[in-house]
Protein backbone atom coordinates (compact mmCIF):
# COMPACT_ATOMS: atom_id res chain seq x y z
CA UNK A 1 0.00 0.00 0.00
CA UNK A 2 1.36 3.80 -1.15
CA UNK A 3 0.66 6.62 0.81
CA UNK A 4 1.05 10.10 0.19
CA UNK A 5 1.12 12.47 3.03
CA UNK A 6 0.89 15.96 3.32
CA UNK A 7 1.18 18.64 6.37
CA UNK A 8 -0.12 21.75 4.54
CA UNK A 9 0.63 25.00 4.95
CA UNK A 10 0.53 28.70 3.32
CA UNK A 11 2.40 28.38 -0.17
CA UNK A 12 3.99 24.64 0.22
CA UNK A 13 3.27 21.67 2.03
CA UNK A 14 5.66 18.60 3.20
CA UNK A 15 5.29 15.61 1.90
CA UNK A 16 6.23 12.22 1.99
CA UNK A 17 5.61 8.92 -0.10
CA UNK A 18 5.68 6.13 1.82
CA UNK A 19 5.11 1.98 1.26
CA UNK A 20 4.02 0.19 4.35
CA UNK A 21 6.86 1.94 7.12
CA UNK A 22 9.21 2.62 4.32
CA UNK A 23 9.96 6.19 3.11
CA UNK A 24 10.59 6.62 -0.53
CA UNK A 25 10.51 10.17 -0.91
CA UNK A 26 10.18 13.36 1.36
CA UNK A 27 10.14 16.84 0.23
CA UNK A 28 8.86 20.55 0.14
CA UNK A 29 6.24 21.03 -2.41
CA UNK A 30 5.44 24.47 -3.38
CA UNK A 31 2.01 24.84 -4.57
CA UNK A 32 2.45 26.09 -7.61
CA UNK A 33 2.86 24.44 -11.02
CA UNK A 34 5.84 23.63 -11.07
CA UNK A 35 5.95 22.21 -7.26
CA UNK A 36 2.17 19.89 -7.99
CA UNK A 37 4.27 18.78 -11.56
CA UNK A 38 7.52 17.00 -9.44
CA UNK A 39 4.84 16.00 -7.03
CA UNK A 40 2.98 14.03 -9.67
CA UNK A 41 5.96 12.72 -11.24
CA UNK A 42 6.95 11.35 -8.29
CA UNK A 43 3.47 9.11 -7.90
CA UNK A 44 3.08 8.19 -11.35
CA UNK A 45 6.40 6.63 -11.12
CA UNK A 46 4.76 4.30 -8.12
CA UNK A 47 3.29 0.71 -9.60
CA UNK A 48 0.05 1.56 -8.14
CA UNK A 49 -2.27 4.71 -7.18
CA UNK A 50 -1.63 5.69 -3.77
CA UNK A 51 -3.60 7.29 -0.95
CA UNK A 52 -3.49 10.69 -0.20
CA UNK A 53 -3.80 12.24 3.10
CA UNK A 54 -3.97 15.47 4.84
CA UNK A 55 -5.62 18.27 6.83
CA UNK A 56 -8.00 20.51 5.83
CA UNK A 57 -6.75 23.73 6.85
CA UNK A 58 -9.31 26.17 5.26
CA UNK A 59 -8.32 28.35 2.21
CA UNK A 60 -4.47 26.50 2.25
CA UNK A 61 -5.78 22.84 1.80
CA UNK A 62 -7.95 24.07 -1.47
CA UNK A 63 -5.48 23.93 -3.67
CA UNK A 64 -3.90 20.35 -2.55
CA UNK A 65 -7.76 19.19 -3.21
CA UNK A 66 -7.69 20.52 -6.21
CA UNK A 67 -4.70 18.93 -7.19
CA UNK A 68 -5.79 15.47 -6.21
CA UNK A 69 -9.46 15.91 -7.64
CA UNK A 70 -7.88 16.87 -11.33
CA UNK A 71 -5.48 13.79 -11.00
CA UNK A 72 -8.16 11.29 -10.29
CA UNK A 73 -6.40 10.65 -6.54
CA UNK A 74 -8.21 9.20 -3.96
CA UNK A 75 -7.94 11.64 -0.61
CA UNK A 76 -8.34 11.68 2.76
CA UNK A 77 -9.09 15.04 4.49
CA UNK A 78 -8.51 14.79 8.04
CA UNK A 79 -10.31 17.24 10.40
CA UNK A 80 -7.81 18.93 12.14
CA UNK A 81 -8.85 18.19 15.97
CA UNK A 82 -8.94 14.61 14.57
CA UNK A 83 -5.61 14.68 13.36
CA UNK A 84 -3.86 16.12 16.21
CA UNK A 85 -5.79 13.36 17.93
CA UNK A 86 -4.24 10.58 16.17
CA UNK A 87 -0.94 11.93 16.29
CA UNK A 88 -0.57 12.65 19.73
CA UNK A 89 -2.36 9.28 21.21
CA UNK A 90 1.15 7.12 20.09
CA UNK A 91 3.57 9.50 21.67
CA UNK A 92 3.73 11.68 25.35
CA UNK A 93 6.31 13.98 23.59
CA UNK A 94 4.95 17.44 22.51
CA UNK A 95 7.23 17.94 20.01
CA UNK A 96 5.67 19.18 16.64
CA UNK A 97 7.31 20.11 13.28
CA UNK A 98 5.87 19.57 9.81
CA UNK A 99 8.10 16.70 8.73
CA UNK A 100 7.26 15.25 11.81
CA UNK A 101 3.63 15.37 10.94
CA UNK A 102 3.54 14.84 7.74
CA UNK A 103 5.97 11.43 8.49
CA UNK A 104 3.50 10.54 11.48
CA UNK A 105 0.25 10.54 9.08
CA UNK A 106 1.67 8.28 6.31
CA UNK A 107 2.75 5.74 9.02
CA UNK A 108 -0.60 6.06 11.29
CA UNK A 109 -2.76 5.79 7.58
CA UNK A 110 -3.03 2.21 7.41
CA UNK A 111 -4.31 1.36 11.35
CA UNK A 112 -6.61 4.62 10.67
CA UNK A 113 -8.50 2.81 8.51
CA UNK A 114 -9.30 6.30 7.19
CA UNK A 115 -12.09 6.79 4.51
CA UNK A 116 -11.25 8.65 1.05
CA UNK A 117 -13.25 11.91 1.31
CA UNK A 118 -16.45 11.51 -1.99
CA UNK A 119 -16.17 14.24 -4.21
CA UNK A 120 -18.96 15.80 -4.91
CA UNK A 121 -20.27 17.65 -8.17
CA UNK A 122 -18.92 21.13 -8.68
CA UNK A 123 -22.22 22.95 -8.07
CA UNK A 124 -22.58 22.14 -4.62
CA UNK A 125 -18.60 23.21 -4.11
CA UNK A 126 -19.81 26.12 -6.13
CA UNK A 127 -23.02 26.69 -4.07
CA UNK A 128 -21.17 26.58 -0.66
CA UNK A 129 -18.97 29.16 -1.87
CA UNK A 130 -22.07 31.55 -3.23
CA UNK A 131 -23.54 30.80 0.53
CA UNK A 132 -20.13 31.89 2.41
CA UNK A 133 -20.22 35.35 0.23
CA UNK A 134 -23.46 35.64 0.98
CA UNK A 135 -22.97 34.82 4.92
CA UNK A 136 -20.13 37.41 5.01
CA UNK A 137 -22.09 39.87 3.28
CA UNK A 138 -25.05 39.60 5.61
CA UNK A 139 -22.50 40.58 8.69
CA UNK A 140 -21.04 43.22 6.58
CA UNK A 141 -24.33 44.17 6.27
CA UNK A 142 -25.10 44.67 10.40
CA UNK A 143 -21.72 46.03 11.25
CA UNK A 144 -22.74 49.12 8.35
CA UNK A 145 -25.98 49.51 10.26
CA UNK A 146 -24.89 49.69 13.80
CA UNK A 147 -22.60 52.13 12.38
CA UNK A 148 -24.95 54.13 10.68
CA UNK A 149 -27.53 53.80 13.81
CA UNK A 150 -24.75 55.23 16.10
CA UNK A 151 -23.90 58.54 13.66
CA UNK A 152 -27.62 58.82 13.14
CA UNK A 153 -27.83 59.24 16.90
CA UNK A 154 -25.42 62.26 16.43
CA UNK A 155 -26.50 64.15 13.30
CA UNK A 156 -30.40 63.18 12.64
CA UNK A 157 -31.77 60.28 14.96
CA UNK A 158 -35.26 61.68 13.95
CA UNK A 159 -34.28 59.91 10.43
CA UNK A 160 -34.52 56.38 12.27
CA UNK A 161 -38.22 57.23 13.27
CA UNK A 162 -39.28 58.62 9.99
CA UNK A 163 -38.02 54.90 8.91
CA UNK A 164 -39.69 53.07 11.68
CA UNK A 165 -39.72 49.48 9.82
CA UNK A 166 -36.66 49.16 8.51
CA UNK A 167 -33.82 51.20 6.42
CA UNK A 168 -34.29 49.86 2.75
CA UNK A 169 -32.78 51.73 -0.92
CA UNK A 170 -34.58 55.27 -0.55
CA UNK A 171 -34.29 55.12 3.00
CA UNK A 172 -30.77 55.10 2.75
CA UNK A 173 -30.91 57.43 -0.48
CA UNK A 174 -32.69 60.33 1.79
CA UNK A 175 -29.64 59.65 4.83
CA UNK A 176 -27.12 59.78 2.10
CA UNK A 177 -28.46 63.44 0.79
CA UNK A 178 -29.66 64.66 3.94
CA UNK A 179 -27.50 63.96 6.63
CA UNK A 180 -27.97 66.64 8.53
CA UNK A 181 -31.39 68.71 9.71
CA UNK A 182 -29.95 71.97 8.74
CA UNK A 183 -29.57 70.92 5.17
CA UNK A 184 -33.36 69.49 4.78
CA UNK A 185 -33.92 73.06 6.16
CA UNK A 186 -32.67 75.34 3.50
CA UNK A 187 -34.18 73.37 0.97
CA UNK A 188 -37.71 73.08 -0.04
CA UNK A 189 -40.46 69.98 -0.80
CA UNK A 190 -40.05 70.24 -4.21
CA UNK A 191 -36.39 70.34 -4.81
CA UNK A 192 -36.14 67.39 -2.13
CA UNK A 193 -38.54 65.31 -4.37
CA UNK A 194 -36.85 66.06 -7.17
CA UNK A 195 -33.41 65.42 -5.80
CA UNK A 196 -34.59 62.04 -4.49
CA UNK A 197 -36.12 60.90 -7.33
CA UNK A 198 -33.41 61.87 -9.50
CA UNK A 199 -30.90 60.02 -6.99
CA UNK A 200 -32.75 56.73 -6.02
CA UNK A 201 -32.16 53.51 -6.92
CA UNK A 202 -35.69 51.86 -6.62
CA UNK A 203 -38.86 53.59 -8.90
CA UNK A 204 -40.95 55.17 -6.65
CA UNK A 205 -44.01 57.43 -7.52
CA UNK A 206 -43.60 61.31 -7.66
CA UNK A 207 -46.85 61.51 -5.44
CA UNK A 208 -44.90 59.46 -2.51
CA UNK A 209 -41.69 60.86 -3.36
CA UNK A 210 -43.44 64.56 -2.44
CA UNK A 211 -45.14 63.03 0.64
CA UNK A 212 -41.40 62.04 1.92
CA UNK A 213 -40.31 65.25 1.44
CA UNK A 214 -43.03 67.10 3.46
CA UNK A 215 -42.71 64.33 6.15
CA UNK A 216 -38.63 65.00 6.36
CA UNK A 217 -39.06 68.77 6.48
CA UNK A 218 -41.22 68.45 9.41
CA UNK A 219 -39.12 65.84 11.23
CA UNK A 220 -36.03 68.45 10.82
CA UNK A 221 -37.76 72.11 11.91
CA UNK A 222 -38.25 69.43 15.29
CA UNK A 223 -35.02 67.70 15.49
CA UNK A 224 -32.13 68.66 17.75
CA UNK A 225 -29.06 67.12 16.44
CA UNK A 226 -25.95 66.69 18.59
CA UNK A 227 -23.21 67.45 16.16
CA UNK A 228 -23.15 70.69 13.77
CA UNK A 229 -23.37 69.60 10.11
CA UNK A 230 -19.73 70.52 9.40
CA UNK A 231 -19.37 67.67 11.66
CA UNK A 232 -17.01 64.38 10.26
CA UNK A 233 -20.49 62.43 11.78
CA UNK A 234 -21.82 63.74 8.65
CA UNK A 235 -19.38 62.62 5.97
CA UNK A 236 -19.50 59.22 8.24
CA UNK A 237 -23.29 58.97 8.11
CA UNK A 238 -23.00 59.66 4.10
CA UNK A 239 -20.11 57.04 3.57
CA UNK A 240 -21.90 54.31 5.73
CA UNK A 241 -25.71 54.93 3.65
CA UNK A 242 -23.73 54.73 0.66
CA UNK A 243 -21.92 51.44 1.68
CA UNK A 244 -24.83 49.99 3.35
CA UNK A 245 -26.88 50.53 0.19
CA UNK A 246 -24.06 48.81 -2.10
CA UNK A 247 -23.93 45.88 0.18
CA UNK A 248 -27.75 45.06 0.02
CA UNK A 249 -28.33 45.34 -4.12
CA UNK A 250 -25.05 42.58 -3.55
CA UNK A 251 -26.78 40.46 -1.19
CA UNK A 252 -29.81 40.42 -3.09
CA UNK A 253 -27.92 39.91 -6.46
CA UNK A 254 -26.28 36.91 -4.38
CA UNK A 255 -29.70 35.44 -3.29
CA UNK A 256 -30.61 35.39 -6.67
CA UNK A 257 -27.67 33.67 -8.02
CA UNK A 258 -27.97 31.34 -4.81
CA UNK A 259 -31.24 30.58 -6.08
CA UNK A 260 -30.80 29.95 -9.44
CA UNK A 261 -28.19 27.18 -8.77
CA UNK A 262 -29.92 25.22 -6.16
CA UNK A 263 -33.08 24.93 -8.61
CA UNK A 264 -30.41 22.67 -10.79
CA UNK A 265 -30.75 20.53 -7.86
CA UNK A 266 -33.48 18.23 -7.13
CA UNK A 267 -33.35 17.96 -3.38
CA UNK A 268 -34.06 21.93 -3.79
CA UNK A 269 -37.89 21.14 -4.75
CA UNK A 270 -37.81 18.70 -2.33
CA UNK A 271 -36.78 20.61 1.00
CA UNK A 272 -39.05 23.66 -0.08
CA UNK A 273 -42.08 21.51 0.60
CA UNK A 274 -40.72 21.71 4.21
CA UNK A 275 -43.16 24.82 6.12
CA UNK A 276 -41.12 27.44 6.77
CA UNK A 277 -37.99 26.77 4.39
CA UNK A 278 -38.22 28.95 1.38
CA UNK A 279 -35.92 29.10 -1.72
CA UNK A 280 -33.36 30.90 0.20
CA UNK A 281 -33.31 28.45 3.13
CA UNK A 282 -33.32 25.62 0.86
CA UNK A 283 -30.44 27.23 -1.15
CA UNK A 284 -28.34 27.89 1.95
CA UNK A 285 -28.95 24.47 3.30
CA UNK A 286 -27.45 22.75 -0.03
CA UNK A 287 -24.65 25.12 0.14
CA UNK A 288 -23.37 23.98 3.46
CA UNK A 289 -24.62 20.19 3.96
CA UNK A 290 -23.49 19.41 0.20
CA UNK A 291 -24.89 16.20 -1.39
CA UNK A 292 -26.90 14.54 1.78
CA UNK A 293 -26.56 11.31 -0.24
CA UNK A 294 -22.80 11.02 0.71
CA UNK A 295 -23.76 9.80 4.21
CA UNK A 296 -24.98 6.50 4.88
CA UNK A 297 -27.38 7.73 7.58
CA UNK A 298 -28.60 10.66 9.39
CA UNK A 299 -26.18 10.22 12.17
CA UNK A 300 -23.84 10.66 10.18
CA UNK A 301 -25.19 13.98 8.74
CA UNK A 302 -25.44 14.91 12.62
CA UNK A 303 -21.78 14.56 13.13
CA UNK A 304 -20.89 16.63 10.26
CA UNK A 305 -23.00 19.66 11.24
CA UNK A 306 -21.87 19.08 14.42
CA UNK A 307 -25.41 18.11 16.59
CA UNK A 308 -24.13 15.17 17.60
CA UNK A 309 -23.99 14.05 21.52
CA UNK A 310 -20.99 14.49 23.33
CA UNK A 311 -21.23 12.36 26.66
CA UNK A 312 -18.79 12.03 29.59
CA UNK A 313 -18.97 9.40 32.32
CA UNK A 314 -16.24 8.57 34.91
CA UNK A 315 -16.39 6.48 37.84
CA UNK A 316 -20.36 7.58 39.75
CA UNK A 317 -19.61 11.28 38.19
CA UNK A 318 -22.07 11.35 34.58
CA UNK A 319 -21.63 14.56 32.90
CA UNK A 320 -24.13 16.68 31.29
CA UNK A 321 -24.85 15.53 27.56
CA UNK A 322 -24.17 18.24 25.12
CA UNK A 323 -23.82 18.79 21.82
CA UNK A 324 -20.08 18.49 19.71
CA UNK A 325 -19.97 21.40 18.05
CA UNK A 326 -17.42 20.00 16.24
CA UNK A 327 -18.97 20.10 13.00
CA UNK A 328 -20.08 23.12 10.48
CA UNK A 329 -21.01 25.91 12.49
CA UNK A 330 -22.64 27.69 9.81
CA UNK A 331 -24.43 24.76 8.90
CA UNK A 332 -25.72 24.90 12.49
CA UNK A 333 -26.99 28.35 12.16
CA UNK A 334 -28.97 27.76 9.09
CA UNK A 335 -30.50 24.74 10.64
CA UNK A 336 -31.25 27.00 13.78
CA UNK A 337 -32.96 30.15 12.18
CA UNK A 338 -34.62 27.50 10.28
CA UNK A 339 -36.53 26.19 13.02
CA UNK A 340 -36.97 28.80 14.27
CA UNK A 341 -38.64 30.47 11.53
CA UNK A 342 -40.75 27.13 11.20
CA UNK A 343 -42.10 28.04 14.95
CA UNK A 344 -42.55 31.92 13.65
CA UNK A 345 -44.68 30.89 10.87
CA UNK A 346 -46.74 27.39 12.60
CA UNK A 347 -50.08 29.13 11.58
CA UNK A 348 -49.23 28.68 7.93
CA UNK A 349 -48.87 24.45 7.54
CA UNK A 350 -48.78 22.08 9.73
CA UNK A 351 -45.07 20.94 10.21
CA UNK A 352 -44.13 17.71 12.72
CA UNK A 353 -40.78 19.44 13.60
CA UNK A 354 -42.71 22.36 15.44
CA UNK A 355 -45.09 19.53 16.87
CA UNK A 356 -42.14 18.22 18.21
CA UNK A 357 -40.66 21.55 20.10
CA UNK A 358 -44.34 22.27 22.13
CA UNK A 359 -44.12 18.26 23.20
CA UNK A 360 -40.79 19.02 24.43
CA UNK A 361 -41.93 22.06 26.04
CA UNK A 362 -44.85 20.23 27.90
CA UNK A 363 -42.96 17.08 29.04
CA UNK A 364 -43.04 16.40 32.74
CA UNK A 365 -39.72 18.24 32.98
CA UNK A 366 -40.15 20.72 30.51
CA UNK A 367 -36.92 21.33 27.51
CA UNK A 368 -35.58 24.62 27.81
CA UNK A 369 -36.08 26.36 24.58
CA UNK A 370 -32.49 25.86 23.07
CA UNK A 371 -32.52 22.19 24.09
CA UNK A 372 -35.90 22.01 22.15
CA UNK A 373 -34.17 23.81 19.32
CA UNK A 374 -31.04 22.03 18.79
CA UNK A 375 -33.73 18.28 19.33
CA UNK A 376 -35.65 19.96 16.56
CA UNK A 377 -32.52 20.55 14.20
CA UNK A 378 -32.04 16.80 14.92
CA UNK A 379 -35.26 15.49 13.47
CA UNK A 380 -34.99 17.75 10.69
CA UNK A 381 -31.53 17.35 9.61
CA UNK A 382 -33.27 12.93 9.83
CA UNK A 383 -36.00 14.64 7.54
CA UNK A 384 -34.27 16.08 4.84
CA UNK A 385 -32.04 13.18 4.66
CA UNK A 386 -34.77 10.77 4.53
CA UNK A 387 -36.27 13.18 1.66
CA UNK A 388 -33.55 13.12 -0.31
CA UNK A 389 -32.67 9.64 -0.21
CA UNK A 390 -35.67 8.24 -1.03
CA UNK A 391 -36.88 11.52 -3.70
CA UNK A 392 -40.20 12.40 -1.69
CA UNK A 393 -41.42 15.10 -0.76
CA UNK A 394 -42.82 16.19 2.55
CA UNK A 395 -46.06 14.50 4.12
CA UNK A 396 -47.39 15.57 7.36
CA UNK A 397 -49.55 13.04 7.94
CA UNK A 398 -46.92 10.49 7.00
CA UNK A 399 -44.29 12.01 9.71
CA UNK A 400 -47.01 12.66 12.31
CA UNK A 401 -48.12 9.15 12.33
CA UNK A 402 -44.37 7.89 12.00
CA UNK A 403 -43.35 9.62 14.89
CA UNK A 404 -46.67 9.16 16.94
CA UNK A 405 -45.63 5.15 15.71
CA UNK A 406 -41.89 6.18 17.40
CA UNK A 407 -43.23 7.37 20.37
CA UNK A 408 -45.63 4.52 20.99
CA UNK A 409 -42.70 1.50 20.68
Amino acid sequence: MFVVALDVSMKKSYAVIYESNTCLWEGIVAHTRTGFDILLNEIQNLPQTPEVVFEATGVYSRPVESFCQKNDLPYALLNPLQAKKQLEEDTLRSWKTDKQDAHKLAQTHAGKRRTSKVVQKDVYQDLRDLSRFYQEVEEEVKRMRMHLHNCLQLVFPELEQFFSSRINSYALTLISLFPHPDLVLRSTPTKIKNLFLKSTRKNISENRARKKAEELINLAQDAYPAVTENSVHCQKTIYYAERLQDLLLQKEALQDQMIDMARELPEHDLYITIPGIGELSSALLIGELGDVRRFETSNQLNAFVGIDIRRYQSGNYTGKDHINKRGNPKGRKILFFSVRNMIRQQKSAPNHIVDYYYKLKKQPVPKKDKVAVVACMNKLLKCMHSMVRNHTKYDYAYTASKSQSITLI
